[in-house]
């Protein structure tokens, strides 16, 4: 077995890069959408959303940096364009949306997709015996789900 310079199997770290570079590609489809709801947002609830969209999207943007670094921490590339963002993306697009909870909806959505990614990515990073990527994974999960409660909570 070949491995790279932190000991991982260099085959299980390459598939990871690719995991994570989707991961990232859906993070600033997700990061651009909140930044768009919070532009947008209009109605009753506009102070609330528009405080809660800014920490959402401050928090994504670390998020994509901490995934992009350790992308190249993995010896990988971390992709940097719209144009492989959006070929990868599955999180779903927000445009012009102003509407609370039809914003809020598409922020439960997108975290849905993301958690779906994170696991993958969890399951391959267990496999890897890779406890830097399993580590971060396991914290984006355990916030997002919580996040989805409380977002659902406000809805009903």
């Amino acid at each position: 077995m070949s491995t790279t310079i932190l000991g991982l199997d260099k085959q299980k770290s390459e598939n990871l890069v690719v995991s994570l570079n989707d991961l990232l590609s859906n993070f600033q489809v997700y990061y651009q959408n909140l930044r768009g709801l919070h532009w947008n947002i209009k109605g009753k609830s506009f102070f609330e959303l528009h405080v809660k969209f800014e920490e959402f999207y401050t928090d994504s943007q670390e998020k994509v940096d901490l995934i992009a670094e350790r992308i190249l921490t993995l010896g990988g590339t971390p992709l940097h364009t719209f144009e492989d963002y959006t070929k990868l993306a599955k999180v779903p697009v927000g445009k012009n949306i102003t509407k609370d909870t039809e914003a809020v909806k598409l922020v439960i959505n997108s975290l849905s997709e993301l958690l779906k990614i994170e696991r993958i990515i969890l399951n391959e990073s267990d496999e890897a015996s890779d406890e830097g990527t399993n580590s971060m994974m396991s914290d984006f999960i355990a916030e997002q789900e919580k996040i989805i409660w409380m977002l659902n909570a406000w809805l009903n």
